[in-house]
């Protein structure tokens, strides 16, 4: 069946006739969509929202509550008897259980605090991820002044602010000007989370070699991987308390295990064989480095946690980012500026 060609023709723009059909985009090949998907960097990590009812927290939250009236009962019946021994002995007592019950109500509402903030940076980060799929200036504008809200108390940051808010109305794209927001907001605080992690995973690469007993050991890299993940959490503006700690920590182990857990890397394998002399040497001193590189590892699933913004401009950190590093003995070298700040068709 052959098509009738039709003749050329003019048309008014105003012919409501006229119709504009939208251009076909090619569909990829099942190859090509296949090997494309080996290359995407991992999924930002975003907590699904969960539908039910929270047996687990009504739980806690209940047990919680029983133990809090136990500890009241127990503290009103000794000041009671306080009183009846002596009436400055329950003056004393009373006076010390008002400054420990004003002492738990600053730290409830500090950790409320740090949890509503954690909870805020996850927003940010979805409607980021949400901002750069639909190309949307409003909702990108409306995340800029929520970045610049978040990040007001970091000094360093100053200087980003200020260009972020000459140039807000000089992009009219919703996608670039997150991807600017990410380049003058994220990148020196991108440098110094890798100067972080590698000074973390130094510090327990050097104790796990020279520790003579394994309880040690463990001790130690759970106390440096709590501290690391708050380092990186202050770092980016979330300022969490101890419940948000353990929250960042259980999404973190989260991520590591969908990520492919602690298996070894393509990566991580050549940081290994390059130094398989040194492990043969002294058994200490490659447990010693394994443990380094599976500290920075989970340092970088940290900082997809922890940072308000997706990368999406800026290069996502990778394992020899920090190993390198950390194999020289110097954990201290940041990255520069350029370098951070290069797109990641850029990179080599």
């Amino acid at each position: 069946m052959t098509e009738t060609l039709r003749k050329p023709a003019v048309f008014s723009v105003d012919d409501p006739r006229l119709t504009v059909a939208r251009p076909e985009v090619p569909q990829a090949t099942d190859g090509l969509a296949a090997e494309a998907s080996e290359f995407d960097p991992p999924a930002i990590p975003v907590p699904p929202r969960r539908k039910g009812i929270p047996w687990g927290a009504l739980f806690w939250s209940a047990l919680s509550g029983l133990v809090l009236m136990a500890l009241g009962l127990a503290v009103t019946s000794l000041i009671e008897d306080l009183f009846a021994r002596a009436p400055w002995l329950g003056a004393l007592g009373l006076s010390l259980g008002a400054l420990a019950g004003l002492a738990l109500l600053v730290i409830v509402l500090r950790e409320v605090i740090g949890l509503l903030r954690l909870a805020t940076v996850e927003q940010i980060r979805r409607r980021a991820l949400e901002t750069i799929a639909s190309d949307n200036r409003d909702a990108a504008r409306a995340l800029l002044d929520d970045m610049l809200a978040l990040t007001r108390r970091i000094p360093r940051l100053a200087r980003g602010r200020s260009r972020l808010e000459t140039h807000r109305d000089d992009i009219i794209d919703g996608r670039d000007l997150v991807g600017l927001t990410e380049r003058e907001l994220m990148a020196p605080l991108d440098i110094e989370a890798r100067r972080l992690i590698a000074s973390a995973a130094k510090r327990v690469s050097v104790v796990t070699a020279i520790s003579p007993r394994a309880a040690i050991d463990m001790v130690f890299v759970l106390v440096n991987a709590l501290s690391l993940v708050r380092k990186l959490a202050v770092l980016y503006g979330g300022r969490p308390g101890a419940l948000g700690v353990l929250k960042l920590l259980r999404q973190v182990v989260s991520h590591l295990a969908v990520t492919g857990g602690v298996a070894l890397t393509d990566s991580l394998l050549q940081q290994l064989i390059g130094h398989g002399l040194a492990a043969k040497l002294s058994a200490r001193l490659g447990e010693g480095m394994v443990n380094g590189l599976l500290t920075a590892r989970l340092g970088l699933l940290a900082v997809d946690v922890v940072r308000p913004l997706p990368f999406h401009a800026l290069p996502r950190p990778v394992l020899n980012d920090v190993a390198g590093a950390l194999l020289r003995g110097s954990g201290t070298e940041p990255d520069s500026p350029e370098k951070a700040r290069r797109l990641p068709s850029q990179t080599p």
